[in-house]
């Protein structure tokens, strides 16, 4: 077995500054735009930084955020999909009339006392009926496009269409159904306790800075592990001195983030939700066979196809993923709101949605891109309506700004892909 090579610092750094003169700017552009949108918002309101506000932040990138981890798979593939707004709506409103049970003149009411449905589902139940369709929706959807070799713009602005129309039917003539069980509520309303119970003995310890500790240690533990693997199989590693310096800075930004909640009402349990998605979803696509199909056939489709993989399997596949992380946000939106109406789904969810990957650096022209640009892009987003929103600002105003952001990430992308092609590395 060839022996590994760990970089010396020295070289590491050479390394990165050769990527940043190539055009491959990573994570800087985000970086620097989440500190301009805080001076600036910070200055024109001192509300901003204040923890309630950063609680209120969290909370409403959520939903946006669940939904774009299923987007970056979408145009890893260098496709799209345009009915995930209405699909996540889908979701919502058969999990809330679900939880209604069969009362009322809704369709699905009437379906489940057809099939001898008598009472309200569980919200496991529910959530897990709902997934399951809206998973169906994305087979279905995936498969046209490839049985016919169709622009998946057309076929998934199609569904955008129909599935709005399938939400105005859901919701008949009722207008907005309540969402009234706990434990659906709670996915978005609810925050980790600051005392910890075991065995009816109160403990002073915030159950926050536990949670915290383990995100931590898994970060930890997977960086280590892709390091002795890297090493193990002869490839060159990044030196020690840089790992121990990330996981440094994810234990400092995940500890100022909880001590800022708890100065607040405590951390949002769908942040948790969130950071475990986002975490289940990066291993799939760096540590798993499909994750690098996915990024194959982003490249290169016909050279994937000519390597042995399954293209139309792949696709189908992550159009069916788009469609389950959808319904999940749909949930979260909806549990936020505590209620659904014939106006979920719309607005601009579809926009923004598919910008927070855009904007948080997953090329739109396929085969590049993290599952973390996700968490960025919707923070981006968040961090700026939220701004305009303590600013008093227009929704036409919001609009406005969102799309130049939108647009400046997709001049960002194309400079650097032209840098990379110039200088040999794309």
């Amino acid at each position: 077995m060839q022996k590994a090579q760990t970089q010396s610092l020295g070289d590491y750094a050479h390394a990165y500054l050769r990527r940043l003169r190539s055009g491959d700017l990573g994570a800087i552009p985000i970086i620097l735009g989440l500190v301009l949108i805080t001076i600036i918002f910070q200055s024109l309101n001192e509300n901003f930084l204040t923890p309630r506000n950063m609680v209120n932040l969290i909370v409403q990138m959520a939903g946006i955020t669940v939904i774009a981890t299923g987007v970056v798979f979408v145009l890893l593939l260098g496709e799209i999909d345009l009915s995930i707004g209405y699909v996540s709506a889908v979701a919502a409103v058969l999990v809330a009339l679900l939880l209604r049970g069969p009362t009322g003149i809704s369709g699905v009411g009437q379906l489940m006392e057809r099939v001898g449905v008598t009472e309200p589902l569980s919200w496991w139940m529910a959530v897990g009926v709902a997934l399951l369709l809206v998973a169906l929706i994305g087979v279905a959807q995936g498969m046209i496009i490839t049985r016919f070799q169709l622009p998946s713009f057309v076929v998934t602005l199609a569904g955008l269409l129909v599935w709005n129309g399938v939400v105005l039917i859901l919701i008949g003539a009722g207008g907005t159904v309540i969402i009234q069980d706990q434990v659906i509520v709670n996915i978005a309303n609810y925050f980790l306790p600051r005392e910890l119970a075991v065995g009816g003995v109160t403990l002073p310890v915030q159950l926050s800075w536990l949670v915290g500790i383990v995100i931590v240690l898994i970060f930890a533990l997977g960086r280590v592990s892709r390091w002795n693997s890297r090493r193990k199989r002869g490839v060159s590693t990044t030196p020690v001195t840089i790992i121990v310096l990330e996981i440094a800075l994810v234990a400092l930004a995940t500890m100022g983030v909880i001590y800022v909640c708890n100065l607040d009402r405590g951390v949002p349990l769908v942040g948790i939700i969130m950071l475990i998605l986002l975490t289940f979803f990066s291993f799939l696509a760096t540590r798993t066979r499909f994750g690098r199909y996915v990024y194959a056939i982003g490249g290169n489709m016909e050279a994937a196809r000519r390597a042995g993989i399954n293209v139309t399997r792949i696709r189908v596949t992550v159009f069916m993923l788009s469609s389950v992380m959808a319904g999940m946000g749909g949930i979260v939106l909806a549990s936020r709101l505590r209620s659904v109406d014939t106006a979920a789904g719309g607005g601009d969810l579809l926009l923004v949605s598919i910008a927070a990957p855009v904007i948080g650096g997953t090329s739109l022209f396929g085969g590049r891109g993290r599952v973390m640009s996700a968490l960025l892009g919707a923070l981006i987003i968040a961090a700026v309506n939220n701004g305009m929103g303590l600013l008093g600002l227009s929704a036409g105003v919001k609009f406005v700004v969102t799309g130049l952001v939108l647009l400046s990430a997709v001049l960002v992308d194309a400079i650097s892909r032209r840098g990379r092609t110039q200088s040999g590395l794309a």
